[in-house]
């Protein structure tokens, strides 16, 4: 008999911590399942500063402007690192220095298509600009990050010297928002949407097994 079949599109912006613990939460709920369903994950893009400059902001002024102070945006930092400690990251604040535009990391992403490749890179992305503090809005940034992944580093930096992909992340952006996604990471099962945040690994699994439930035979 066919196994069933799970799409699984995980909308994320690859500058919210959320969703870099969200997408280790998500791990540790597919280990909890047991199923022969065939999982197949892509990861879709949702900029959560879409008029960001594309050279970015400096992270300080940025900060200030979003919480109101840099005391508030502190606090928040080290909360969100306890989180980290929690799920086996290391978010590295003290290394950032500007808050990155994101539309070219997303088409990147989108280069590396589905599948382990395209995981293996948002992981990249996510561990460049939490842990290591590098600026993933730019372009030779972003070349070294695909090279690291076993992606022509030649070949990405002129990809993201183009406009190619920039029609498709705005569509895969405008689905989002028309689905009522207004916050990430976002889990979307078989095309229905399940959960948004980054929820404990049980109720993440739980959703999952639900959606298996209503998956198509493949």
């Amino acid at each position: 008999m066919p196994a069933p079949v799970l799409e699984l599109m995980v909308v994320i912006d690859v500058i919210c911590p959320w969703c870099y613990v969200g997408k280790r939460r998500l791990e540790k709920a597919l280990a909890l399942l047991e199923s022969d369903t065939l999982l197949r994950v892509s990861w879709l893009p949702f900029e959560l500063n879409p008029d960001m400059p594309k050279e970015g902001i400096e992270r300080r002024e940025y900060r200030i402007r979003k919480f109101g102070s840099w005391e508030r945006s502190l606090q928040l930092d080290a909360q969100l690192a306890e989180v980290g400690v929690k799920e086996g990251l290391t978010f590295r604040y003290d290394l950032q220095t500007r808050t990155p535009n994101t539309f070219n990391a997303h088409r990147l992403i989108r280069t590396a298509g589905d599948g382990v490749a395209q995981t293996d890179l948002v992981e990249a992305l996510f561990r460049a600009y939490f842990t290591q503090g590098r600026d993933i809005g730019n372009p030779e940034t972003l070349a070294d990050i695909a090279a690291e992944c076993g992606m022509n580093r030649a070949a990405a930096l002129a990809f993201l010297g183009t406009d190619e992909l920039a029609e498709l992340v705005r569509q895969y952006e405008d689905a989002a928002h028309q689905a009522g996604i207004t916050g990430v990471p976002a889990f979307i099962a078989n095309r229905r949407p399940v959960l948004v945040g980054a929820h404990p690994p049980e109720a993440i699994a739980a959703a999952l097994k639900d959606a298996m439930s209503l998956a198509p035979a493949n």
